[in-house]
């Protein structure tokens, strides 16, 4: 079955040895994100914990990190499978969906905050670059929109500045789903209902961050990773629905024409990204359950949360895409961490003609534009989560004259700080369009034998490795 809340997985995680209460105090305005970094950079990925904040400083309420991307186990956790099986659970909710169910209420309407109430320092929200971010961040949001003209739910993460008690500054790359609802309402002269939804059930984070189709809602991607429709509760001021079991529940509007200063804020390029003039959210009315837990996202330098959950929902969603819709011989496809999970991208094929490396690299652009400024193509034999055999490929199956194409005039990482200097805000010209270049570091001919010993021979000497004495293969 699947978790019911936040709360039942976050029961499983530490029935697993995942999960970690932090019970010293800690200052959320400069400790919780020292500590984060130091447990990302310092703890490898399969002893990393999920954190629990017990006791922050002048608050009541605890503070959870790392409850999807702490590493791949902690997300196999999630969805209830092996690591090995994340891709074809991926896949299956993809192809079979499951749309939400409508219930009358929930555990997020436990506590009900309207007006005056509606106050957002209740929580404790982080400061997560100290000296460099404006103010506290929400960093975890699931924020619900709808399409005007279709009426489909977009669920989608980006980052929000707390303003003032009743205000959040939203920063959302125009190329997102959402922005593309705010547009329509801003053409007809409307505000636009949103609610911002922190703490859900683990797989609406795992939508939350990756982008679908415009033609299905998140939710029910949701209820396909979870094989159970996803309850949903209407929200108490804007025409929305949102999880019934979620901790937090944010409503309000993106009011039509207003823009203040927004940013800049620790990014997932490692840099600070750039502010401007943005859009805001007022807030109308705030639900919670009883002593919720505050969710949040560690972002900034890879290795981070956020990178590792981005990771994982676009690799699936665009293997699905170019094996399943549109029936290329893609074997793999990896979004290093390294890279924010944006950067980089490498795609296995098994390669019949020699045109398939350019139709594969132009679906995969024409799905996922913004993703891989570097993308490189190497056969079905090199491991693409193996970064020694990725660039042994491009080390000696490319001759850079012939196999490196550059693309022009293409969509932009959002926040890449190679587009602009700090001072030229986000939605410049300057930051809207870059360029990619294009490895093809598969076999163009034939190659000689590979220098290695045969299969059969290494196969006998890690059966009986013991005998040799020698500390224990990792690898």
């Amino acid at each position: 079955m699947a978790y019911a809340d936040l709360r039942e997985y976050l029961a499983a995680l530490e029935k697993r040895g995942k999960f970690h209460h932090v019970k010293a105090e800690v200052d959320k305005d400069w400790e919780i994100a020292a500590v984060c970094r130091r447990v990302f950079q310092k703890i490898p990925s399969a002893k990393r914990p999920v954190m629990l904040f017990d006791r922050v400083k002048g608050f009541s309420i605890p503070i959870l990190v790392g409850s999807l991307g702490a590493s791949p186990e902690v997300y196999s956790i999630a969805l209830q499978c092996p690591v090995e099986e994340i891709g074809k659970r991926w896949e299956e909710a993809q192809l079979h969906p499951i749309k939400p169910v409508r219930v009358s209420n929930g555990p997020c309407k436990e506590k009900i905050l309207k007006g005056e109430e509606a106050d957002l320092t209740i929580f404790p929200h982080p400061i997560w670059t100290v000296e460099h971010d404006p103010g506290p961040y929400i960093t975890a949001p699931c924020i619900v929109s709808k399409d005007p003209d279709t009426g489909i739910t977009n669920v989608g993460t980006y980052r929000l500045q707390v303003k003032e008690k009743r205000k959040l500054g939203l920063w959302a790359a125009e190329a997102q789903h959402l922005s593309a609802h705010r547009r329509k309402h801003e053409a007809k002269k409307q505000s636009m209902p949103v609610a911002v939804v922190l703490g859900a059930e683990p797989t609406i984070e795992m939508v939350s961050v990756t982008k679908f189709s415009p033609t299905i809602g998140e939710f029910d991607i949701a209820g396909g990773l979870r094989r159970e429709a996803v309850p949903l509760v209407p929200c108490e001021t804007v025409p929305l629905e949102v999880p019934a079991s979620a901790e937090i529940v944010i409503e309000g509007e993106i009011p039509y024409g207003v823009r203040e200063p927004e940013g800049p804020f620790g990014e997932y390029t490692g840099y600070m990204g750039a502010g401007g003039d943005l859009p805001i959210i007022q807030v109308t009315c705030i639900t919670h359950r009883n002593r919720p837990i505050y969710r949040a996202f560690f972002s900034q330098m890879p290795p981070s949360e956020s990178s590792c959950i981005r990771r994982t929902g676009w690799e699936q969603s665009m293997l699905k895409h170019l094996k399943g819709d549109l029936g290329l011989p893609v074997c793999d496809l990896h979004l290093p961490e390294s890279s924010g999970a944006a950067g980089w991208m490498i795609v296995s094929i098994k390669k019949a003609l020699p045109w398939q490396v350019k139709e594969v690299v132009h679906a995969a652009m024409g799905f996922a534009s913004p993703f891989g400024k570097f993308i490189v193509v190497v056969d079905d034999d090199v491991d693409v989560r193996d970064h020694a055999q990725v660039e042994w490929a491009m080390s000696f199956h490319v001759q850079p004259e012939k196999d490196i194409d550059i693309v022009r005039g293409v969509k932009a990482i959002g926040l890449d700080p190679s587009q602009a200097p700090p001072d030229v805000p986000q939605g410049h010209p300057s930051r809207l369009t870059s360029s990619k270049a294009i490895i093809d570091a598969t076999r163009k001919h034939a190659f000689p034998p590979l220098a290695l010993p045969p299969d059969g021979h290494l196969r006998t000497v890690d059966a009986q490795w013991e005998k040799y004495g020698l500390p224990p293969q990792e690898v």
